[in-house]
């Protein structure tokens, strides 16, 4: 709301995302919420006793890149071995 009123003023404004910062002891506790809270926003902090900060970020979709949907082509097995076979005699 107020960045619609500040945009209407002309004034520029700027948008800051928070990272949520956990203790090492919160993240401990409730680490099944760490790592909801992760996949939820991004990426979440842990900060231990001595200052040191850890991110927890999800990792990116793990399928492979060679999982793809099948094509319906109303091809036989014949055409289809014919096809390749066409294709290699070709080089």
């Amino acid at each position: 709301m107020l960045k619609v009123h500040a945009e209407a003023l002309g004034i520029e404004t700027l948008e800051v995302e928070v990272m949520k910062v956990y203790s090492f002891s919160e993240a401990r506790q409730n680490f099944a919420a760490v790592l909801d809270n992760a996949q939820k926003e991004g990426a979440v902090r842990i900060m231990r006793r001595d200052g040191r900060i850890f991110i927890i970020q999800p990792v990116g979709d793990s399928s492979s890149p060679l999982a793809v949907e099948a094509v319906p082509l109303d091809l036989s097995q014949r055409e289809i071995v014919s096809a390749v076979r066409e294709g290699r005699e070709r080089d």
